[in-house]
């Protein structure tokens, strides 16, 4: 064989260990996606707690705990096992969660619980092929046309955050005047709460405050008052259906909006509401998805997992509303102060980030 023989030989073979490596890493790909399910299914059935309460267990052992079928409870293990999610001894026959997924997959208390996430993914993927079909016409898809996995997803996604970061972190790095206004009693609109996590995360914090939290989707303003009549604070809060650019209500000292001004259809439009509602002395939180303002910043495995949520989620939710200005959930602060400003706004500035959020601050 000739040198120029064995060189394209090699460069043949090298081709196809390329091919074959992205094909190995596909298949890697799918059962990652497949697992948002099962993630959402071992929740539901309590296979996590089980593994936590009962300890180690064998598939007829984790049927028993949790009065499921042991086909199931057999599969389901495996394919926790091949993931990496338990840890299985061949010997015993018994998997095991080890603490730190534990954590994160049944302590709702703590910053790093995940189950949300897989549930609004899978919720999310549920309505893909509609997608696929509305990509084709620029046409969108409601917040409200979709399951509630992915209602609750999003509430249990981001409400670990809120419960660790909004009032120890967020409104300090405000400036001292949106704490002290919320201690001494601050009138407080917190626009786009879904569930109401955030508000009530609040209004626990603050008892001198009343709180008024906004949502278009009147299914999410009905478990809102629920969760604040659960948690004690429905004296203080009081939850409406409206859309973020129609709410009126009297000078506000404090307006809040977390992860949602990216999904409205007109986000200049509520900016300007904002602006009109808000005393001069007053301050808008924003909370967004964490972004920078180039493609380059954002391909990371967090802006991966927001690119897809914002191709086939917030985007699509934007679209179906009027103006549709579909900023994306990678927004980033350069677009979010373009927002702000065209409203009328001349504060605007990055006050605190965690892994997954940027907070601004707002003042007229």
């Amino acid at each position: 064989m000739t040198t120029i023989e064995k060189t394209e030989q090699t460069a043949g073979e090298s081709a196809l260990a390329a091919v074959m490596s992205f094909v190995f890493r596909s298949v890697d790909e799918v059962g990652a996606a497949l697992n948002c399910a099962l993630v959402v299914m071992g929740d539901k059935l309590g296979y996590y707690q089980s593994l936590v309460d009962d300890g180690p267990s064998t598939p007829s052992e984790l049927a028993e705990h949790t009065s499921s079928d042991e086909h199931y409870a057999r599969e389901w293990l495996n394919s926790q096992a091949a993931g990496s999610f338990v840890d299985y001894d061949p010997d015993t026959g018994r998997y095991t969660l080890p603490g730190a997924h534990a954590v994160a997959l049944t302590d709702r208390t703590s910053p790093a619980y995940i189950v949300g996430l897989y549930q609004i993914a899978f919720g999310t993927m549920q309505d893909a092929s509609r997608i696929t079909e509305a990509a084709r016409t620029g046409d969108g898809m409601g917040w409200h046309e979709h399951t509630d996995d992915v209602h609750t997803g999003c509430e249990w996604f981001f409400k670990p955050s809120y419960d660790a970061h909004l009032v120890a972190d967020w409104l300090p790095a405000l400036g001292d005047d949106a704490v002290d206004k919320l201690t001494s009693g601050a009138h407080v609109a917190d626009i786009g709460c879904g569930h109401g996590a955030s508000t009530i995360v609040m209004a626990e914090a603050f008892p001198n405050s009343t709180f008024v939290g906004v949502d278009s989707h009147q299914e999410s303003i009905a478990t809102a008052r629920e969760r604040a009549q659960e948690a004690g604070v429905a004296d203080r809060v009081r939850f409406e259906v409206s859309a973020a650019e129609a709410f009126g209500e009297e000078k506000l000292d404090f307006v809040t909006t977390f992860d949602c001004l990216h999904d409205m259809g007109d986000p200049v439009g509520a900016a300007r509401q904002v602006h009109n509602i808000l005393k001069p002395d007053g301050v808008w939180m924003i909370v967004e998805p964490a972004a920078g303002d180039h493609v380059e910043d954002n391909l990371n495995p967090v802006g991966r997992a927001y690119y897809a949520f914002s191709t086939l989620l917030c985007t699509p939710c934007s679209l179906s509303q009027d103006v549709g200005l579909a900023l994306g959930t990678q927004a980033g602060p350069a677009r979010i102060r373009d927002v702000v400003t065209t409203a009328g706004f001349s504060g605007f500035e990055l006050a605190s980030q965690t892994p997954f959020n940027n907070v601004f601050a707002v003042r007229p």
